[in-house]
């Protein structure tokens, strides 16, 4: 197989049809045959760490995306799991930099709602965050971690070499144990060499004592955000979802993006000058008024594909006035004010 550190496929979720992007929890073996014109080359067997992109398995994910887009017109849901990409001086001479920028420009030209999905008890960590941000196609992505999963640039034990090293935690060793407070009192008021030596001796045997315990506890604070409650509060990702309910949430999120892109793809190809209000802020005002929530996406789904008079009303109203917006420019372009005075109300 090739780019076996990610798995693609086609699926149905609650019959509607998806590309998904998974990843590879376990080391697998890449094999680069021999070449068959040169009789000294042998066939080469290399491990691949799993949660790890290689340069074949991001040039198989940006294809796949590729694919869903433009071939397939499918949405996609990625099941982010990766701890980031191998950055070794084989994979550097492997294109592993534009492989990884290739997804990004899939990412970014997607047509069809994209589901970022931080499955539970994994993590998404690295440049491997960077190349599925939401922010690279702010329309058509949205990012979602179960509450068991971890999200962060770095990890915990790295984020504390960075910022709470031995020094700092020493510091707060000092500020915070009573017995170490007291021999630093001591050691301040200490007169005598061999007692000042003995009160050092012992400040350090407590520190040494102390250092486990206040580097594991700075590893569970660091852990603590890169949960999703605080990647929530923090806005990068739009929800906190359970594994449970999270089949559920995402066929009504699906079936609800779907309908509405649909109807506000359609008012954005007839608007080709800038509106005066976001067709989404438009829409949301349209639900508003018709007693449906706007975060409901059961309630939005049906909405829309009820056909209900309002919507047709308020398609009929937008379509209308960007034909008028175009007619009026046309007529200027033509210096037609007469008709433009005719035109408008």
């Amino acid at each position: 197989g090739w780019g076996k550190g990610v798995v693609v496929g086609r699926a149905r979720l609650g019959g509607i049809p998806m590309g998904c992007i998974a990843v590879e929890t376990r080391t697998v073996e890449a094999r680069i045959p021999a070449d068959p014109a040169n009789p000294e080359s042998r066939e080469a067997v290399m491990p691949q760490a799993g949660q790890v992109w290689f340069p074949d398995s991001a040039f198989k994910t940006a294809q796949a995306i590729e694919d869903f887009n433009r071939a397939e017109n499918l949405p996609l849901i990625i099941f982010a799991n990766w701890r980031g990409f191998s950055g070794g001086t084989r994979d550097m001479f492997g294109e592993i930099l534009k492989f990884g920028s290739m997804i990004v420009d899939a990412l970014r030209t997607y047509r069809h709602p994209v589901f970022i999905y931080i499955p539970p008890n994994g993590e998404l960590r690295g440049g491997a965050w960077v190349v599925v941000d939401p922010t690279i196609n702010e329309d058509k992505m949205e990012m979602y971690a179960d509450v068991d999963s971890r999200g962060g640039i770095l990890e915990p034990p790295g984020i504390c070499e960075v910022k709470f090293r031995s020094a700092d935690q020493i510091d707060l060793m000092h500020r915070l144990d009573p017995e170490l407070r007291e021999l630093d009192k001591q050691l301040e008021d200490c007169m005598v060499d061999s007692d000042a030596l003995d009160l050092k001796a012992k400040i350090k045997k407590r520190e040494d004592a102390l250092i486990p315990l206040y580097l594991q506890l700075a590893h569970s604070y660091a852990d603590l955000h890169d949960r999703a409650g605080r990647m929530k509060a923090k806005g990068v990702i739009r929800d906190a979802l359970s594994w449970p309910r999270s089949r559920d949430f995402f066929y009504w999120r699906t079936r609800r993006r779907m309908a509405e892109d649909a109807i506000q793809d359609r008012v954005r190809r007839v608007h080709e000058a800038p509106l005066d209000k976001p067709v989404d802020e438009a829409f949301a005002d349209l639900l508003t008024s018709n007693g449906v929530d706007p975060n409901d996406d059961k309630a939005v789904a049906a909405f829309i594909e009820s056909d209900s008079p309002p919507l047709q009303q308020w398609l009929d109203e937008s379509i209308k006035k960007a034909v008028l917006l175009k007619t009026v420019d046309l007529l200027e372009q033509h210096g037609q004010q007469d008709l433009i005075a005719r035109l408008k109300p």
